[in-house]
């Protein structure tokens, strides 16, 4: 089978390029590895959205900028339609997996659920076409141009791009976490013992009784009337790109939850009538393999607020490392009004004419890419790598020679910030 344009990957990264192609007019498809679209969202429960915009003032009450906006603002406004009075940065994952299938359905995007890109067939400075199975079975897909959306960089690591695996001084990555939640919780009485709770949870810690090496017990509202999410467990030391390893990650992770359910339990009256509701499907990866491409994006440049010539997305996330060897979170916040761009050469491999990389395994250092990382960044790349391929496709250009005024014109017009 033959398309213009293969997806690899269905978050909302893939989703955003996909829909961005098929609006042009392209023959797209988008593989994705589970049974629905919306990546971290859907399979590792993350939640909720981190800030994604800015305000030129610091009362409370001053409007926001918002800098993600296009096709991820499209999607937000879809999913508030069956939520009400849900804020910016709330959302219900089983509603956005149907709103991400309408979108994809409504812009005419082949959508292969179940499906994993296993090989690569190479010709010169271009991919030919991918190897693909799903329920057993397997096939090529032959496409003038790819996008990688994967998270995990898997496409291009099977072209053989070059790419840095997790920090730059010893490859250690972000740590996994692997989300869930617990319903009849007292958000009140909660509230009110969190700071003891806290303090306890650290002195079990030290003494050995609390195993997980994160430094605290980390919540989210907004999920129901009586519903805690958690971002709590963290797995260290372990590769999110060898399969063993993330074997083993996910086993750990919910020893944790149980080892953290039975603390609140035992510690906290907010919790005597709770319950397990949900957890993750697949653990959650912050980062893993990164291009090296054509610019590789960098913290000074972040810090900096850099205005590039080539911009296709904004951010201003702060630079949220958590520590890749155990115990402490570091950030590094914008200021009031600060953000910055993203270049279009970070999706560039220097390898490949018709391949882009879209979402967290952009080209990036490990301190920049733990602000860009964020989904609705993501998106925006998502959004920006399937235009910019629309646009080559029509002017018989590839991802190298793209007019990028063009791009950004086009992003622009249909509702992007740059």
């Amino acid at each position: 089978m033959k398309y213009n344009l293969v997806v690899a990957g269905g978050g909302l990264s893939g989703v955003a390029a996909a829909v961005s192609a098929a609006r042009e007019g392209l023959r797209v498809l988008l593989v994705e590895k589970s049974g629905c679209l919306g990546g971290a969202i859907a399979n590792n429960l993350v939640y909720p959205f981190m800030p994604y915009w800015t305000k030129n003032s610091k009362d409370k009450n001053a409007a926001k900028k918002y800098l993600s906006q296009g096709v991820f603002k499209e999607m937000k406004e879809r999913h508030d339609k069956y939520v009400d009075d849900c804020k910016d940065h709330e959302f219900n994952s089983e509603y956005f997996k149907i709103v991400l299938d309408d979108m994809t359905a409504e812009a005419g995007v082949d959508v292969l659920f179940h499906g994993i890109v296993y090989g690569v067939k190479t010709d010169g400075r271009n991919l030919t076409e991918v190897e693909v199975t799903a329920k057993a079975q397997k096939f090529t897909v032959q496409a003038d141009f790819f996008i990688d959306a994967t998270g995990d960089g898997e496409l291009f690591y099977l072209a053989g791009c070059d790419y840095q695996l997790g920090r730059e001084s010893d490859s250690l990555c972000q740590p996994m976490t692997t989300c869930f939640r617990m319903s009849g919780v007292d958000l009140d009485l909660f509230t009110e013992e969190r700071p003891h709770l806290q303090e306890l949870y650290k002195e079990k810690q030290a003494k050995g009784e609390i195993t997980n090496p994160r430094e605290n017990i980390l919540v989210f509202f907004g999920v129901g009337e009586d519903v805690l999410h958690f971002n709590s467990t963290r797995v260290v030391k372990l590769d999110p790109t060898n399969p063993f390893d993330v074997s083993k990650a996910e086993v750990i992770a919910r020893k944790q939850i149980h080892e953290l359910i039975s603390f609140l339990r035992e510690n906290s009256d907010a919790f005597h009538e709770s319950a397990l509701i949900s957890v993750a499907v697949d653990i959650g990866v912050r980062e893993s393999r990164k291009l090296k491409g054509v610019h590789i994006l960098d913290g000074d440049e972040l810090i900096n607020c850099t205005r590039f010539e080539d911009s296709i997305a904004l951010g201003n996330y702060d630079i949220d490392i958590h520590s890749p060897t155990g115990t402490g979170t570091s950030h590094r916040y914008f200021k009031d009004g600060e953000f910055y761009t993203i270049p279009y050469r970070s999706l560039l491999p220097k390898e490949y004419d018709n391949l882009l990389v879209a979402g967290r395994c952009l080209s990036a250092t490990h301190e920049a890419q733990a602000s860009v990382r964020i989904m609705p960044i993501c998106c925006c790349l998502g959004e920006a790598a399937g235009t910019a391929v629309s646009i080559a496709y029509k002017t018989n250009k590839n991802v190298h020679t793209v007019d990028i005024k063009a791009l950004q014109q086009k992003l622009i017009k249909n509702g992007a910030v740059l």
